[in-house]
């Protein structure tokens, strides 16, 4: 098994978040063909996780994990001497493929681990939802069933363990007013001036900051609103997102009340903020972003690292060095090692 190969051949096929049934398809076939015991976990219409053991051991303590959905737009693969380049090549299909090729090496050295294979990471971590709750009827169907001891996530950090993982708090903002035509505006009511407000005044909001995991940040990455240029708007919308450093209470309420009674605030989805186990040894870092970890409680403690740099993931001109890529497959050896000693 060839994780260049594998890789451009997972990024060829487009799993943009709600499309990923290619995709699991594909790997079900590789896993199954490789000979492992290998199931698809429906999630929703014909998206499916996908879970694989070895035939020697039907309970691994240690269950390598990533995402097969990526962010849109669809980009092939391609490569050079040092990189391949492609939707999800870091994030997080090569991933895949070192988690693979790290799973058969340690096979042969009498070593097995389970690999996990989740949809939905980059838009609600529903995948990581249905596989904690698959695990949890497993556990109580059997008492022999049991998750593993440990999780190892893989998301691009450049093959350097996490300390953290910084929390997700998406905020929605909604502003309603009165449609006029715009000639005469004080007939109408504008929803997108109360809007433009109250992000204003949020967006000058201090926000927390922590001398080693760093600063809590805002991104405002959607608006919308309006009806014509030539209508007072009767509707306005903005998607926020808050990069946690610790518990959201205090930031909710300050958000509410910033936000002001001239628009709703709802908070549909909190990741927490997270410390992670790591490994003596290993260089470490921060991500600044969020993973399925906090969604899968129940398949042990988890460690989060992977090959790739988040800088590139989400970019046109993502890529992953085929260097990392090798490291990675090593390092996933070693961890695995010393987690089974443990």
């Amino acid at each position: 098994m060839d994780p260049i190969t594998l890789t451009r051949q997972l990024v060829d096929i487009e799993s943009i978040s709600g499309n990923e049934a290619a995709v699991g398809n594909y790997l079900y076939g590789e896993l199954c063909r490789l000979g492992y015991q290998t199931i698809k976990m429906p999630v929703e219409g014909d998206r499916a996780n996908v879970y694989a053991i070895s035939p020697e051991q039907p309970h691994p303590e240690v269950v390598f994990s990533t995402h097969m959905d990526t962010v849109p737009p669809f980009i092939p693969s391609s490569e050079n001497d040092t990189h391949i380049y492609g939707r999800g090549s870091c994030d997080a299909k090569g991933i895949i493929a070192a988690q693979i090729a790290a799973s058969e090496r340690l096979r042969q050295q009498g070593i097995y681990v389970g690999l996990l294979f989740v949809v939905g990471e980059e838009r609600d971590s529903l995948g990581a939802k249905v596989a904690n709750e698959y695990i949890a009827k497993q556990q109580a169907a059997s008492q022999q069933a049991h998750g593993c001891k440990y999780l190892v996530n893989g998301e691009p950090t450049e093959n350097r363990i996490a300390l953290a993982s910084k929390g997700t708090l998406r905020v929605e903002v909604t502003a309603s007013g009165r449609m006029a035509h715009s000639a005469y505006p004080e007939l109408g009511e504008s929803a997108i001036d109360k809007l433009i407000e109250a992000l204003t005044r949020l967006r000058a909001m201090p926000l927390p900051s922590d001398p080693e995991i760093g600063p809590c940040t805002l991104n405002i990455g959607l608006i919308e609103g309006g009806r014509a240029p030539n209508v007072i708007p009767d509707y306005a919308h903005a998607d926020l997102l808050y990069r946690l450093i610790g518990p959201s209470q205090e930031l909710r309420r300050q958000i509410l009340e910033t936000a002001g009674s001239q628009v709703k605030v709802e908070c549909p989805l909190e990741l927490p903020f997270l410390r992670l186990r790591t490994i003596d040894g290993l260089p470490t870092m921060i991500a600044a972003f969020t993973t399925d970890i906090p969604k899968l409680t129940n398949w042990g403690e988890p460690l989060l690292i992977g090959p790739g740099s988040i800088h590139v993931a989400h970019t046109d001109g993502e890529f992953i060095e085929k260097q990392q890529l090798a490291e990675a497959i090593d390092l996933c050896c070693a961890i695995a090692k010393r987690l089974a000693s443990s």
